[in-house]
């Protein structure tokens, strides 16, 4: 039996190409403007271990998953958890590296450069929005 897709705000990602932008709502803030999807089971497990930094603006979705971890990263990162309308359930901010976050109504985890979250004003309950890059 094959398994019924239940939609979710990134359901746009596929239409869009490689790399795509996330705005946060209602303020209107640019939380990424160069995003990628990590939608597949190597790349969710991938993350951004063979990373060392994020620039400015850039950000790896994770999707789906209701928990990160950040063992063997040799950087600090934000993560926005959001659910599967895009509301934004936990932010955790500048999560040094080898420590776990979870968020149990979590369907993405958006993984950004430490202070992103604070330089948009990002706040629980915000959305986010899918736009092409």
């Amino acid at each position: 039996m094959a398994r019924r897709h239940r939609p979710h705000f990134l359901d746009a990602v596929t239409r869009l190409p490689h790399v795509f932008a996330l705005r946060a709502s209602p303020a209107g803030g640019m939380l990424a403007t160069h995003a990628s999807l990590a939608g597949d089971s190597a790349s969710r497990r991938r993350g951004l271990l063979d990373r060392d930094g994020l620039a400015s603006g850039e950000a790896l979705v994770i999707a789906p998953t209701q928990g990160i971890h950040t063992f063997g990263m040799r950087f600090a990162i934000d993560v926005v958890f959001a659910d599967r309308h895009g509301r934004v359930v936990r932010i955790a901010e500048a999560v040094p590296p080898s420590r776990i976050r979870l968020a149990w109504r979590g369907f993405a985890a958006i993984e950004l450069a430490a202070g992103a979250c604070r330089a948009v004003e990002l706040r629980p309950g915000d959305r986010l929005d899918v736009l092409p890059a």
